[in-house]
């Protein structure tokens, strides 16, 4: 198999395709599904932040590429909000609609598409995407959960104190804190010990697979028929419409050449199974978030290479 696209997006769908039969048959009942979301969320997560973003040098990192990437998503995610309200569930849609699966599916793609210069442009992206983008919507999350909290006990809470505990939430959280612990740590100069860097390996390694199995899982009690109009458009915005984003604020400023590519490329992913997790935590739009992660996916199969052919004849 030489067609990248395929090469990079089946293993992704068969893990999903595990996912469904091991729910179907009942191996992994509909209670336990709680659970492994927990372990995904709370203990192979922050493992693969932590050991991916505590190798990270910023001052060798060039990060003119992806600037544009994260003024398009940030430019999308506040569209989204603007569109559905400030609420939990708008702000787990906007954050499916810009957050892409460059790791399991970006990596062995770009590699193949683009070789190694690909790839390093793909690696600056990557050290910083969960950093900007899962720490954007955390905080925001729990600003709406604030809100939220607020408006249903109907009390008057001064707004800088809501803001306050929204933030320390927001970094007092399984996703920015293992960033934030790896980041400092990375500037020290230290390198994690082999004993210790082994089994946060071997925990980061497990992230995707588990993480894809559990959609899988979940698939079978969403009833994605019901879903599928609404997970449509949210995956042709993810797939379709920010890399269109991407492209255009990016040729405007007259920016082109290989990076800018890889970036078009790697907003064009399908969405991530991280927002999956998001939706569980927060308890908001579990279905409709399960079911685009899998349109997304298998969509991207046509969409991925639309826009690399579109690329490739500018």
């Amino acid at each position: 198999m030489t067609d990248p696209v395929l090469s990079a997006l089946l293993p992704v769908v068969l893990l999903i395709a595990i996912g469904y039969v091991a729910g179907r048959a009942g191996w992994i009942r509909a209670e336990g599904i709680k659970d492994l979301s927990n372990l995904v969320f709370m203990v192979l997560t922050p493992a693969l932040l932590f050991r991916t973003i505590s190798t990270v040098h910023v001052e060798e990192l060039d990060f003119k590429p992806v600037a544009m990437y994260f003024v398009a998503a940030t430019l999308l995610f506040a569209l989204m909000l603007v569109w559905q309200g400030f609420t939990r569930r708008a702000t787990v849609l906007a954050l499916a609609a810009t957050f892409s699966n460059t790791v399991m599916i970006g990596v062995p793609l770009v590699g193949l598409a683009y070789g190694q210069a690909g790839l390093v442009t793909l690696f600056t992206l990557i050290s910083v995407h969960a950093l900007v983008l899962l720490t954007l919507a955390t905080v925001v999350l729990e600003l709406a959960v604030a809100r939220e909290a607020t408006a249903d006990a109907r009390e008057s809470r001064h707004m800088m104190l809501t803001v306050l505990l929204a933030v320390r939430n927001g970094i007092f959280h399984p996703v920015p804190l293992p960033i934030i612990a790896g980041l400092i740590f990375a500037q020290t100069g230290l390198v994690v010990p082999t004993l210790l860097d082994k089994p946060l390996l071997l925990l980061g390694n497990a992230f995707g697979p588990m993480a894809l199995v559990l959609v899988g899982v979940t698939l079978t009690h969403v009833r994605i028929g019901e879903h599928f109009k609404d997970a449509l458009a949210l995956a042709l915005i993810k797939n379709l419409a920010f890399p269109a984003l991407v492209a255009a604020l990016s040729w405007t400023l007259g920016l082109s050449g290989l990076s800018l590519s890889v970036m078009i490329v790697a907003a064009a992913m399908p969405i991530g199974a991280n927002v999956f997790l998001f939706s569980q935590r927060y308890r908001v739009a579990e279905e409709l978030v399960t079911a685009s992660v899998a349109v997304s996916t298998a969509l991207a199969m046509l969409t991925v290479s639309l826009v690399m052919a579109l690329i490739g004849a500018f």
